[in-house]
């Protein structure tokens, strides 16, 4: 399980998080799917308990993710905001996130993704990915390089974490 929670969150850091930190998080998310309650019990600061929608060790995964990887939000406007933060002045986006506040989810998401797939294009561009079950946010994504998309489906699959390309997500969700 270890050796799949490294690739996985290497895939979906993308880069921003250095091998020292992936093996910390995938080794104490490790732990805490192995024996719960030994993981609690070694790690009383940690506010997690039985009424939470996802398990332990995925809730040491998402909660131990940096804001740079992944992404909280209740509004397309926020969550675009905090994605080009993330990319920092160097990077140039085709428009604001302040142009997202008056267009519906499903257009605010598509240009959103339009423009994460223009840029890496070595790597198949970024897709955005719905990550886990969001707790306290409407919206909670990754990005993901387009080649590696299948494989971080197939790892959360693996491990039982809920993941979604998000625009095929909301597609769907609309159209339901």
């Amino acid at each position: 399980m270890k050796d799949q929670l490294i690739e996985l969150i290497t895939k979906i850091s993308s880069g921003c998080l250095g091998e020292a930190d992936i093996a910390r998080i995938a080794d104490e998310a490790a732990q805490a799917y192995a024996d719960p309650d030994a993981f609690l019990a070694a790690n009383p600061d940690i506010n997690y308990d039985d009424s939470f929608p996802i398990a332990l060790g995925e809730w040491v995964v998402v909660g131990s993710l940096p804001d740079t990887v992944l992404f909280q939000a209740d509004t397309y406007q926020d969550l675009f905001q905090q994605i080009t933060d993330s990319f920092g002045a160097g990077v140039t986006f085709n428009f604001k996130a302040k142009q997202l506040a008056k267009v519906e989810p499903l257009t605010a998401l598509n240009r959103i993704q339009v423009q994460m797939s223009s840029l890496a294009k070595e790597d198949g561009g970024y897709t955005l990915v719905n990550f886990s079950q969001p707790l306290d946010d409407e919206l909670q994504c990754v990005l993901v390089f387009g080649k590696d998309v299948e494989r971080v489906l197939e790892l959360c699959a693996g491990l039982n974490i809920a993941a979604a390309p998000s625009l095929e997500a909301l597609k769907v969700a609309v159209h339901v």
